[in-house]
């Protein structure tokens, strides 16, 4: 070994000992601290990899577990089911629900008792509150959000919405003939339509079939426009009353994206107005 010139002090004996008993504490806690930091469990969100398997009933409680963060997210009912309520689950189906971490369904879902008996003991059933009402529907993101442990990824996405929903609300006041709110009869499950569009909800009616006691009912209100429910249509609710009548639809496709049924819906309710 080349020499450098520069002379080590020969240290007796009992300080050599000393210096060396203190490195070895030194490397040692080093060692602890740095096993330490591996083995501590890591926050993760699915935004950066991992996350829970969730199986939600339809494309509804999967866009939302979409939204709050979910990656692996399977759906039974098939998006082509154009009322989901009528499906009727295959073995296949709860097989899968079996593997799941969570299991999302609404309780208007008549197959929703043999969901709950094929989950098991492992699933966690999560009870979701299904309404597009936009407050409504950042609240159930956040919260399912928080049981995923993706709250990262589902503060992102309620913040787009929020910007997204501002901007479509914004765009249909615009549209308002004459400046004037328009007037609006809404089936239950589609009045948070009227409320994106700043429309006066002046009835609803459903989810039942509309009798004609409140046909004449609702008649009377002359509303400009008719929000039906695309998924339980029962045909034209006020024929000849001149109101306009649209099908606005709740189920997200199966690209379980929720904004453009906001999109969807501004649009016809845009194109609506435009030609009042």
């Amino acid at each position: 070994m080349a020499r450098t010139g520069v002379r080590v002090p020969h240290l007796p004996q009992h300080l050599s000992r000393t210096a060396g008993a203190v490195a070895l504490s030194a490397v040692l806690a080093l060692t602890a601290t740095a096993c330490a930091d591996e083995n501590e469990p890591k926050k993760t969100d699915a935004g950066e990899g991992g996350g829970p398997v969730v199986v939600a009933t339809t494309t509804w409680e999967g866009a939302f577990a979409k939204a709050a963060g979910a990656k692996d997210v399977t759906v039974l009912v098939p998006p082509s089911t154009h009322h989901a309520p009528d499906y009727d689950p295959k073995p296949s189906d709860l097989a899968a629900v079996a593997k799941a971490d969570f299991v999302l369904y609404a309780p208007f879902e008549p197959y929703a008792d043999k969901i709950k008996e094929a989950a098991g003991s492992k699933a966690e059933l999560v009870r979701v509150n299904l309404d597009n009402d936009a407050a409504k529907a950042a609240g159930e993101v956040t919260r399912l959000g928080g049981l995923f442990g993706t709250e990262v990824s589902a503060k992102k996405w309620t913040a787009s919405f929020e910007r997204e929903y501002a901007k479509l609300s914004k765009d249909l006041k615009s549209a308002w003939p004459g400046g004037k709110a328009p007037t609006a009869v809404s089936q239950v499950f589609t009045a948070w339509s009227a409320r994106m569009a700043g429309a006066r909800t002046v009835g609803t009616y459903g989810p039942e079939p509309v009798k004609a006691s409140q046909v004449a009912e609702l008649g009377k209100k002359k509303p400009a426009l008719v929000l039906d429910n695309a998924h339980m249509s029962t045909g034209t609710v006020l024929p000849g009353s001149g109101a306009e009548q649209l099908k606005i639809v709740n189920y997200p496709g199966d690209d379980l994206d929720l904004l453009p049924v906001y999109r969807n819906a501004a649009a016809q309710l845009k194109k609506a107005l435009r030609a009042r």
